[in-house]
């Protein structure tokens, strides 16, 4: 039996409580970590479908005539720039550079957004945005206790959402769930209630994410199941979702990502715009602009690196990345498991510049006893296309 927690249930709660899933605390949530088995529900999403309760995600609104504006002052990506019904990957830093958290903003309107946020970091991103506001003519607000979030992913997903009876397609341009390009969204209604899906996800696979009310979970849950019956469909949990995101190369924040870290050292200088200019053409002076620009044209202390293990234990978080099986330490892996898919261990790891060249042979202390490992490219997989 699950022990009873202090923290917020999702409106789905209930759905994973019948199903029998392992709820644990997660980021001031109950959450599901697994349903039947973790290489399970990995497997299912990397060859049919993985269904997943991705409620505990933060929403936060923008909107005004100066919300494109105030986002490019307040994130360090163009976010003006992005498409209606488009998305982007991007980051707000504090003044030194440090990243508060990795986001993803989706563009509704001409002057609407919305901005998805980790759980853990969702307060300060709140905050953060509000602060920044000054000058500008925009409205900061937080819907993410009237939003549920709920997300298909896997080679089925596209066959399960065109399964679903009660969903229509409202975008004005005649764009379908095939047609949404990765990194997109589009206006929806389910069962008559409108909502959002999104053509994005977090596990390397093709995927949709469906943005409802709160009220509406149980029955898109349900009729995602129902739908999917046919195409492997299985409820996917914490620890899968984990794994999938670390064989894909993505950052988690906490373990790759912190308030220590500046995208740069992360390998995302990319997300950094620093070729943003005001309306005269002059450079656009955004939170973060001076560290993050000196950042680019210095090289770092460290460097994030993929970590294939060649012996058969995996290095996990926190541990020791050595030169050699007797060296000096020269970094930590900040994640690592072993590959479901690859069938051997992987990690990703901070190590010195000098040392970060793919080929490197290196070792990491698994609990006292060094284990080989060689540095590769990330990410570690890559679905077919």
């Amino acid at each position: 039996m699950t022990e009873p927690t202090t923290d917020r249930p999702t409106p789905l709660n209930d759905e994973h409580v019948a199903l029998g899933a392992t709820l644990v605390p997660f980021a001031g949530w109950t959450m599901p970590l697994r349903y039947t088995s973790d290489v399970a529900e990995h497997t299912a999403v990397r060859t049919a479908a993985g269904l997943f309760d991705l409620s505990h995600m933060g929403e936060i609104s923008v909107e005004g005539p100066g919300a494109g504006a105030f986002l490019d002052y307040a994130l360090v990506g163009a976010l003006s720039a992005l498409r209606v019904w488009g998305a982007r990957y991007t980051m707000i830093c504090a003044p030194d550079g440090g990243v508060l958290d990795d986001l993803i903003v989706y563009r509704l309107g001409q002057t609407r957004y919305m901005v998805v946020a980790n759980a853990a970091n969702y307060d300060v991103v709140l905050a953060a945005l509000r602060e920044r506001t000054d000058g500008f003519d925009v409205q900061v607000g937080d819907d993410s206790a009237a939003t549920a979030l709920v997300a298909v992913q896997g080679p089925a997903a596209l066959a399960i959402v065109e399964a679903l009876d009660a969903l229509e397609i409202v975008a004005e341009d005649g764009t379908t769930a095939a047609t949404l390009k990765y990194y997109a969204c589009l206006p929806v209604r389910f069962a008559g209630t409108d909502g959002l899906l999104a053509r994005t996800g977090y596990t390397g696979e093709d995927g949709f994410e469906f943005f409802v009310p709160a009220a509406a979970a149980v029955d898109l849950w349900r009729a995602l199941l129902a739908a999917g019956h046919g195409h492997g469909l299985v409820p996917a949990g914490l620890a899968a979702r984990d794994s999938l995101r670390l064989e894909a190369g993505m950052p988690l924040y906490g373990h790759e990502l912190d308030r220590t870290t500046n995208p740069q050292d992360a390998g995302l200088g990319r997300v950094v715009r620093l070729d943003k200019t005001n309306a005269d053409g002059t450079p656009l002076d955004f939170v973060g602009r001076g560290p993050l620009d000196s950042r680019a044209h210095a090289p770092g202390a460290r460097r994030l690196v993929g970590l294939q293990g060649l012996g058969r234990r995996a290095a996990r978080a926190g541990y020791p990345v050595l030169s050699a099986a007797d060296g000096p330490v020269i970094g930590t892996v900040t994640s690592g498991a072993p590959s479901p898919t690859l069938g051997y261990p992987i990690a990703m790891a901070y190590v010195t510049p000098e040392r970060s060249a793919e080929g490197t042979d290196l070792f990491v202390d698994v609990r006292g006893r060094p284990e080989p490992v060689r540095v590769v490219a990330l990410p570690f997989y890559r679905r077919p296309k």
